[in-house]
């Protein structure tokens, strides 16, 4: 067996305003839109992930989601100027990110971060 894919599923009440954080947001785009259920993917390809942790790192909250971007501190202006409420500001990490904790709009808290060169 091999594992081709792995998603994560976020219970929410009214999967309508995912559009604006998922979609315009983080640039992911819609897939499949069944009124219950609504799926953003990203093109290319990516290695199917999970992670399972006792805190999100230097004393933070574990995030929901993780998300990998290319450039992190567009990111974070961007989500500043959306108004997103930003958790944990933009931060190098001793493990080689840098990164920033931002809320969707049902209240998840998704990591934003990007690799040191």
């Amino acid at each position: 067996m091999a594992v081709r894919r792995i998603v994560a599923n976020l219970a929410v009440a009214d999967p309508d305003g995912a559009t604006s954080f998922y979609g315009d947001f983080l640039g992911v785009d819609l897939s499949m839109d069944l009124g219950w259920i609504v799926t953003f993917a990203a093109d290319g390809r990516s290695m199917p992930q999970v992670s399972v942790m006792t805190e999100g790192g230097s004393g933070t909250p574990v995030p929901v989601l993780s998300v990998e971007v290319d450039d992190v501190d567009h990111a974070y202006r961007d989500a500043r100027g959306r108004g997103l409420e930003i958790v944990y500001g933009i931060a190098d990490e001793p493990w080689g990110v840098r990164r920033f904790f931002v809320r969707d709009p049902f209240g998840n808290l998704v990591n934003i971060l990007s690799h040191a060169d």
